[in-house]
Protein backbone atom coordinates (compact mmCIF):
# COMPACT_ATOMS: atom_id res chain seq x y z
CA UNK A 1 0.00 0.00 0.00
CA UNK A 2 1.11 3.53 -0.82
CA UNK A 3 -0.42 6.82 0.26
CA UNK A 4 -0.62 10.36 -1.04
CA UNK A 5 -2.20 13.50 0.36
CA UNK A 6 -5.07 15.46 -1.13
CA UNK A 7 -5.39 19.24 -1.06
CA UNK A 8 -7.40 19.24 2.19
CA UNK A 9 -4.94 16.97 3.99
CA UNK A 10 -6.89 13.73 3.44
CA UNK A 11 -4.68 10.65 3.23
CA UNK A 12 -5.48 8.54 0.17
CA UNK A 13 -4.44 4.88 0.11
CA UNK A 14 -3.76 3.00 -3.11
CA UNK A 15 -1.85 0.06 -4.52
CA UNK A 16 0.42 0.37 -7.55
CA UNK A 17 1.06 -2.62 -9.84
CA UNK A 18 2.26 -3.26 -13.39
CA UNK A 19 4.12 -1.17 -15.96
CA UNK A 20 3.07 1.01 -18.86
CA UNK A 21 0.26 3.54 -19.29
CA UNK A 22 -0.83 4.82 -15.86
CA UNK A 23 -4.47 3.97 -15.07
CA UNK A 24 -6.33 4.99 -11.91
CA UNK A 25 -9.25 2.77 -10.86
CA UNK A 26 -12.10 4.69 -9.20
CA UNK A 27 -14.61 2.23 -7.68
CA UNK A 28 -18.28 2.79 -6.88
CA UNK A 29 -20.31 3.11 -3.70
CA UNK A 30 -19.38 0.94 -0.70
CA UNK A 31 -16.36 -0.41 -2.63
CA UNK A 32 -12.75 -0.38 -1.51
CA UNK A 33 -9.67 -1.26 -3.53
CA UNK A 34 -10.17 -4.87 -2.42
CA UNK A 35 -13.30 -5.06 -4.56
CA UNK A 36 -11.41 -3.87 -7.64
CA UNK A 37 -8.24 -5.87 -6.93
CA UNK A 38 -9.07 -8.51 -9.56
CA UNK A 39 -9.51 -5.85 -12.24
CA UNK A 40 -6.27 -4.21 -11.15
CA UNK A 41 -4.44 -7.52 -11.59
CA UNK A 42 -5.86 -8.00 -15.08
CA UNK A 43 -4.99 -4.47 -16.21
CA UNK A 44 -1.51 -4.64 -14.68
CA UNK A 45 -0.46 -7.02 -17.46
CA UNK A 46 -0.42 -4.00 -19.79
CA UNK A 47 -0.62 -0.88 -17.58
CA UNK A 48 0.65 0.72 -14.40
CA UNK A 49 -2.45 0.52 -12.23
CA UNK A 50 -3.19 2.71 -9.21
CA UNK A 51 -6.06 1.02 -7.37
CA UNK A 52 -7.63 3.59 -5.06
CA UNK A 53 -9.48 3.61 -1.78
CA UNK A 54 -11.67 6.67 -2.27
CA UNK A 55 -11.89 9.06 0.66
CA UNK A 56 -13.79 7.93 3.77
CA UNK A 57 -13.41 4.24 2.95
CA UNK A 58 -10.82 1.50 3.31
CA UNK A 59 -7.45 2.90 4.38
CA UNK A 60 -8.24 6.45 3.23
CA UNK A 61 -9.57 9.07 5.63
CA UNK A 62 -11.57 12.28 5.12
CA UNK A 63 -10.43 15.62 6.50
CA UNK A 64 -13.33 17.68 5.13
CA UNK A 65 -16.70 16.06 5.78
CA UNK A 66 -19.87 18.19 5.41
CA UNK A 67 -20.96 19.56 3.01
CA UNK A 68 -19.27 16.66 1.13
CA UNK A 69 -18.47 18.74 -1.96
CA UNK A 70 -17.68 16.75 -5.14
CA UNK A 71 -14.69 19.03 -5.71
CA UNK A 72 -12.85 17.19 -2.94
CA UNK A 73 -12.73 14.01 -5.02
CA UNK A 74 -11.53 15.97 -8.05
CA UNK A 75 -8.69 17.16 -5.82
CA UNK A 76 -8.13 13.56 -4.74
CA UNK A 77 -7.70 12.46 -8.34
CA UNK A 78 -5.33 15.36 -8.97
CA UNK A 79 -3.17 14.01 -6.14
CA UNK A 80 -3.31 10.47 -7.58
CA UNK A 81 -2.38 11.75 -11.03
CA UNK A 82 0.64 13.49 -9.48
CA UNK A 83 1.57 10.19 -7.82
CA UNK A 84 1.23 8.45 -11.18
CA UNK A 85 3.77 10.78 -12.78
CA UNK A 86 1.74 13.79 -13.86
CA UNK A 87 -0.85 12.26 -16.18
CA UNK A 88 -3.02 9.14 -16.24
CA UNK A 89 -6.04 7.44 -17.72
CA UNK A 90 -9.07 7.03 -15.43
CA UNK A 91 -11.52 4.14 -15.14
CA UNK A 92 -14.64 4.75 -13.07
CA UNK A 93 -17.31 2.20 -12.25
CA UNK A 94 -20.85 3.09 -11.09
CA UNK A 95 -20.70 6.27 -8.98
CA UNK A 96 -16.95 6.21 -9.56
CA UNK A 97 -17.76 7.05 -13.18
CA UNK A 98 -19.42 10.26 -11.98
CA UNK A 99 -16.26 11.15 -10.05
CA UNK A 100 -14.17 10.53 -13.17
CA UNK A 101 -16.53 12.60 -15.32
CA UNK A 102 -16.24 15.59 -12.98
CA UNK A 103 -12.45 15.32 -12.87
CA UNK A 104 -12.28 15.18 -16.67
CA UNK A 105 -14.55 18.23 -17.01
CA UNK A 106 -12.32 20.11 -14.53
CA UNK A 107 -9.40 19.86 -16.94
CA UNK A 108 -7.02 17.60 -15.00
CA UNK A 109 -4.13 16.08 -17.02
CA UNK A 110 -6.06 12.97 -18.02
CA UNK A 111 -5.11 10.91 -21.06
CA UNK A 112 -8.46 9.15 -21.55
CA UNK A 113 -11.43 8.02 -19.48
CA UNK A 114 -13.77 5.05 -19.17
CA UNK A 115 -17.25 5.60 -17.71
CA UNK A 116 -18.62 2.16 -16.79
CA UNK A 117 -22.28 1.74 -15.80
CA UNK A 118 -22.74 5.30 -14.57
CA UNK A 119 -26.04 5.18 -12.61
CA UNK A 120 -27.41 8.57 -13.62
CA UNK A 121 -31.07 9.16 -14.31
CA UNK A 122 -31.92 10.39 -17.80
CA UNK A 123 -34.24 12.95 -16.18
CA UNK A 124 -34.13 14.25 -12.58
CA UNK A 125 -36.21 12.22 -10.13
CA UNK A 126 -37.79 13.06 -6.79
CA UNK A 127 -36.60 9.70 -5.52
CA UNK A 128 -32.98 10.83 -5.85
CA UNK A 129 -33.74 14.14 -4.13
CA UNK A 130 -35.45 12.34 -1.25
CA UNK A 131 -32.59 9.86 -0.93
CA UNK A 132 -30.04 12.69 -0.73
CA UNK A 133 -32.05 14.43 1.99
CA UNK A 134 -32.39 11.25 4.07
CA UNK A 135 -28.74 10.34 3.63
CA UNK A 136 -27.49 13.72 4.80
CA UNK A 137 -29.95 13.80 7.70
CA UNK A 138 -28.79 10.39 8.90
CA UNK A 139 -25.15 11.40 8.72
CA UNK A 140 -25.80 14.71 10.49
CA UNK A 141 -27.44 12.70 13.26
CA UNK A 142 -24.35 10.48 13.56
CA UNK A 143 -26.11 7.42 12.12
CA UNK A 144 -23.86 6.09 9.35
CA UNK A 145 -25.44 2.64 9.59
CA UNK A 146 -28.85 4.12 8.86
CA UNK A 147 -27.29 5.95 5.90
CA UNK A 148 -26.07 2.60 4.56
CA UNK A 149 -29.56 1.16 4.94
CA UNK A 150 -31.00 4.14 3.05
CA UNK A 151 -28.57 3.46 0.22
CA UNK A 152 -29.36 -0.25 0.18
CA UNK A 153 -33.08 0.48 -0.04
CA UNK A 154 -32.40 2.98 -2.82
CA UNK A 155 -30.74 0.29 -4.93
CA UNK A 156 -33.49 -2.23 -4.25
CA UNK A 157 -32.15 -4.54 -1.55
CA UNK A 158 -35.18 -6.23 0.11
CA UNK A 159 -35.84 -5.77 3.81
CA UNK A 160 -35.15 -9.44 4.79
CA UNK A 161 -31.72 -9.15 3.21
CA UNK A 162 -31.07 -5.91 5.09
CA UNK A 163 -32.01 -7.60 8.35
CA UNK A 164 -29.56 -10.37 7.55
CA UNK A 165 -26.79 -7.87 6.89
CA UNK A 166 -27.39 -6.12 10.19
CA UNK A 167 -27.25 -9.41 12.06
CA UNK A 168 -24.03 -10.51 10.35
CA UNK A 169 -20.45 -10.11 11.58
CA UNK A 170 -19.51 -7.68 8.81
CA UNK A 171 -22.19 -5.12 9.60
CA UNK A 172 -19.99 -2.87 11.76
CA UNK A 173 -17.54 -2.49 8.89
CA UNK A 174 -20.34 -1.80 6.43
CA UNK A 175 -21.95 0.74 8.74
CA UNK A 176 -18.71 2.66 9.13
CA UNK A 177 -18.70 3.28 5.37
CA UNK A 178 -21.86 5.36 5.63
CA UNK A 179 -20.02 8.67 5.48
CA UNK A 180 -18.44 7.74 2.15
CA UNK A 181 -21.92 7.53 0.59
CA UNK A 182 -22.27 11.30 0.88
CA UNK A 183 -19.45 11.69 -1.64
CA UNK A 184 -21.07 9.21 -4.01
CA UNK A 185 -24.34 11.11 -3.75
CA UNK A 186 -22.60 14.45 -4.30
CA UNK A 187 -20.82 13.16 -7.41
CA UNK A 188 -24.11 11.84 -8.75
CA UNK A 189 -25.90 15.14 -8.13
CA UNK A 190 -28.67 13.40 -6.20
CA UNK A 191 -29.75 16.59 -4.41
CA UNK A 192 -30.77 17.97 -7.83
CA UNK A 193 -32.37 14.73 -9.04
CA UNK A 194 -29.37 12.64 -10.10
CA UNK A 195 -29.68 13.29 -13.85
CA UNK A 196 -26.94 13.03 -16.49
CA UNK A 197 -24.95 16.27 -16.00
CA UNK A 198 -25.35 17.52 -19.56
CA UNK A 199 -23.63 20.81 -18.73
CA UNK A 200 -20.35 18.94 -18.16
CA UNK A 201 -20.33 16.71 -21.22
CA UNK A 202 -19.19 19.21 -23.85
CA UNK A 203 -16.20 20.03 -21.59
CA UNK A 204 -14.75 16.52 -22.00
CA UNK A 205 -11.78 16.82 -24.35
CA UNK A 206 -9.99 13.48 -24.02
CA UNK A 207 -10.84 10.13 -25.66
CA UNK A 208 -13.78 8.62 -23.80
CA UNK A 209 -15.29 5.14 -23.66
CA UNK A 210 -18.80 4.80 -22.29
CA UNK A 211 -19.03 1.14 -21.28
CA UNK A 212 -22.35 -0.40 -20.24
CA UNK A 213 -23.19 -3.99 -19.40
CA UNK A 214 -25.81 -5.37 -21.77
CA UNK A 215 -27.47 -7.11 -18.80
CA UNK A 216 -27.32 -4.19 -16.38
CA UNK A 217 -30.34 -2.12 -15.32
CA UNK A 218 -32.05 -0.54 -18.35
CA UNK A 219 -31.83 2.98 -16.93
CA UNK A 220 -28.03 2.68 -16.90
CA UNK A 221 -28.05 1.75 -20.57
CA UNK A 222 -30.19 4.82 -21.28
CA UNK A 223 -27.83 6.97 -19.22
CA UNK A 224 -24.84 5.54 -21.08
CA UNK A 225 -26.37 6.45 -24.41
CA UNK A 226 -27.06 9.97 -23.13
CA UNK A 227 -23.44 10.33 -21.99
CA UNK A 228 -22.21 9.10 -25.35
CA UNK A 229 -24.48 11.48 -27.24
CA UNK A 230 -23.21 14.45 -25.25
CA UNK A 231 -19.45 13.74 -25.08
CA UNK A 232 -17.74 14.75 -28.33
CA UNK A 233 -16.08 11.85 -30.15
CA UNK A 234 -16.93 9.30 -27.47
CA UNK A 235 -17.04 5.55 -27.99
CA UNK A 236 -20.06 3.57 -26.76
CA UNK A 237 -19.80 -0.15 -25.97
CA UNK A 238 -22.44 -2.58 -24.77
CA UNK A 239 -20.63 -5.42 -23.02
CA UNK A 240 -22.40 -8.66 -23.88
CA UNK A 241 -23.20 -10.90 -20.94
CA UNK A 242 -22.27 -8.29 -18.33
CA UNK A 243 -24.45 -7.04 -15.50
CA UNK A 244 -23.49 -4.27 -13.09
CA UNK A 245 -21.02 -6.54 -11.27
CA UNK A 246 -19.19 -7.59 -14.43
CA UNK A 247 -16.14 -9.81 -13.82
CA UNK A 248 -12.62 -8.52 -14.31
CA UNK A 249 -12.01 -11.25 -16.89
CA UNK A 250 -14.91 -9.91 -18.94
CA UNK A 251 -14.16 -6.21 -18.56
CA UNK A 252 -10.36 -6.04 -18.85
CA UNK A 253 -10.06 -7.25 -22.48
CA UNK A 254 -12.36 -4.39 -23.53
CA UNK A 255 -10.43 -1.84 -21.52
CA UNK A 256 -6.80 -2.57 -22.34
CA UNK A 257 -6.79 -1.63 -26.05
CA UNK A 258 -8.60 1.62 -25.27
CA UNK A 259 -6.59 2.57 -22.18
CA UNK A 260 -3.27 1.92 -23.90
CA UNK A 261 -4.31 3.62 -27.14
CA UNK A 262 -3.53 0.51 -29.16
CA UNK A 263 -7.02 0.22 -30.68
CA UNK A 264 -9.15 3.34 -30.38
CA UNK A 265 -12.19 4.17 -32.47
CA UNK A 266 -13.98 7.16 -30.96
CA UNK A 267 -17.40 7.19 -32.59
CA UNK A 268 -20.67 8.96 -31.93
CA UNK A 269 -24.19 7.62 -32.25
CA UNK A 270 -23.88 3.84 -31.73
Amino acid sequence: METTTSADGTTLAFERTGEGQAVIIVPGAMCTRGITAALARELAAACTVLNLDRRARGDSDDRSGPPYAPERETEDLAALIDAAGGHAALYGHSSGAAVVLRAAAAGLPIDRIVLHDAPFNVEPTQESVDYSAELLARLAAGEPGEAVLAFMRQVGVPEPALAGMQAGPQWSGMASAGYSLAYDSAAMGDAAGGAVPTELLAQIRMPTMVLVGAETWPFMIEAGRALHAGIPGSQFELLAGANHEASAELVAPRLVPFLTGSSVTETRGS
